[in-house]
C-alpha cells in the first residue's frame, strides 16, 4: 500500500468571494433572475409589527466586512415558523420566515424588512423570547457561523429563554441583543473576535 504522509489534507474552502455570485447574482449585477432569493421577507400585508434590521459584522480589529453574505429563520408575529409540517399552514402566509442579505460592498451594512418575532415554545413547554436565527459566511470563515439575534426591549421575555438563561457568562448576554434605535428599527452588529466577540452557538 502506497504511504500518504507526503500527502496531508487540504485546507478547508472558504466561502467568498464567489458566495455571492452563487447565492446573490442580482446583486452582482448578474441579471439572471428577477431579483435574488430572500431579498424579499414579506409577500404581502403581514401581521404584526413591521421591523427593519440592519446591522454590520466586525473582524477582530474593529473593521467591517465587506464581503459578507448573512442569512436569517425565524417565526412570524404569532411564534409560528412557515413550516406546513410543524404548524400545518396556520403561519402567516405572506411571511417566508427567510431572508438573505449580502453587506454592503462599501460600508458592510446588512438589511432586513421583516416582522417581530413572536414567542417559540421550548420542547419543555417553556416560550422562547423572540429571536431571530443568524448565519453567517464570509471569505476567511471555513465553516458558516450561527448565532442568535434577540431584542433589548423584551426584557421580561429574555430572562425566561432556555437558551439566554443557559449561558454560562451572563455579562455576554447584550452581544445577542439588537438595540431599538427608533419605532420599528433595531441595531445588530456581529463582532467575530475581541473583548466583544458575540456569542456563536455550536449547532
Amino acid at each position: 500500500m502506497q504511504p500518504f504522509d507526503d500527502h496531508p489534507e487540504t485546507p478547508s474552502q472558504t466561502a467568498g468571494p464567489y458566495v455571492h455570485i452563487g447565492c446573490t447574482p442580482t446583486f452582482c449585477d448578474i441579471n439572471v433572475y428577477s431579483g435574488d432569493l430572500g431579498a424579499s421577507m414579506k409577500m404581502g400585508p403581514v401581521k404584526g409589527e413591521e421591523i427593519t434590521l440592519t446591522g454590520s459584522i466586525y473582524d477582530g480589529l474593529g473593521g467591517a466586512l465587506k464581503d459578507a453574505l448573512i442569512e436569517i429563520w425565524q417565526a412570524d408575529a404569532d411564534g409560528l415558523y412557515n413550516a406546513p409540517e410543524e404548524t400545518r399552514g396556520q403561519a402567516d402566509p405572506n411571511f417566508t420566515g427567510w431572508g438573505r442579505s449580502p453587506g454592503d460592498m462599501q460600508t458592510g451594512a446588512f438589511r432586513f424588512e421583516t416582522v417581530k418575532p413572536g414567542r417559540v415554545p421550548w420542547p419543555d413547554g417553556r416560550l422562547q423570547a423572540p429571536h431571530i436565527s443568524v448565519w453567517i459566511v464570509a471569505r476567511g470563515i471555513n465553516m458558516g457561523l450561527t448565532t442568535r439575534i434577540y431584542f433589548d426591549d423584551e426584557a421580561t421575555a429574555n430572562a425566561e429563554d432556555p437558551i439566554l438563561s443557559r449561558i454560562e457568562h451572563q455579562n455576554r448576554i447584550p452581544t445577542l441583543l439588537a438595540k431599538k434605535t427608533a419605532p420599528g428599527q433595531y441595531q445588530y452588529d456581529v463582532r467575530l473576535q475581541g473583548p466583544n466577540e458575540t456569542i456563536f452557538l455550536d449547532i
